[in-house]
């Protein structure tokens, strides 16, 4: 599973209204991903695959590139975030039915089981009190920081908690139409095709969410700068912050 570039590219904050979208922060995410979850992966398989070794060890020893990825993550930001644990875990029980079956469809189902995971983890996020995509974009500006605890004061406004839901519940929904189509093609394509759409199968997924997201940023912060003009007309003071 990859996720390249969830977004912090905010729904509507009164605050903020016109910044520009974080399109090099976007880019720093995507090449790594680009390179340790989709383009790497696929290049170890067919090496190793044309090397003479069998379907089931390339795929396992393939997935030693996204798990590197991760490791030179958490040197180099400390942390190991829930993205990463999960997965591992779809590494980690991929290749050990592999191993102990000798299908290389169940290797393949490595990617299946943590997408899923995911949107299922984003759509229940929504009875918690704040939902998944607004913990990660939280997180990644850093809860300490001055964006961070400025991003955080958004949550007060109606509009911006809104929008938030509305966004958890569409990646979720990407992730789990995503897991289901790979599932597909693990169980009806040979390993070599499964294995290359697999890992190429969450960019046409993501650019459709991400474009709609940028999208929606952009007319959410519009809607916000004319509530918060129209309530700074008014003198009213900003709304209580929610539980």
């Amino acid at each position: 599973m990859s996720v390249p570039g969830l977004p912090v590219n905010e729904p509507p904050t009164p605050s903020d209204a016109g910044s520009p979208a974080p399109n090099r922060g976007r880019m720093r995410t995507l090449g790594p991903v680009l390179a340790f979850d989709v383009i790497g992966p696929i290049v170890v398989y067919y090496a190793l695959v044309s090397a003479g070794l069998s379907t089931v060890a390339a795929l396992i020893l393939s997935g030693v590139i996204p798990a590197a990825g991760i490791a030179l993550g958490v040197a180099r930001y400390r942390r190991l975030d829930a993205i990463g644990i999960l997965v591992l875990i779809g590494i980690v029980i991929g290749s050990v039915l592999g191993a102990a079956s000798g299908s290389a469809h169940l290797v393949l189902l490595d990617g299946v089981v943590p997408t899923a995971v995911f949107g299922i983890v984003c759509v229940a996020s929504l009875r918690s009190k704040r939902p998944m995509i607004f913990r990660f974009a939280l997180e990644g500006m850093g809860r300490d920081t001055a964006k961070g605890r400025d991003f955080a004061d958004q949550w007060r406004y109606p509009g911006f908690r809104h929008s938030f839901r509305v966004v958890t519940v569409v990646w979720g929904v990407m992730f789990l139409a995503e897991a289901a189509t790979q599932a597909v093609i693990v169980e009806t394509a040979s390993a070599g095709t499964a294995k290359t759409t697999s890992n190429l199968l969450i960019l046409p997924f993501a650019a459709a969410v991400i474009a709609w997201n940028i999208s929606y940023a952009k007319r959410g912060r519009r809607k916000g700068v004319i509530a918060d003009e129209a309530r700074r007309a008014r003198g009213e003071a900003p709304p209580p912050m929610p539980a």
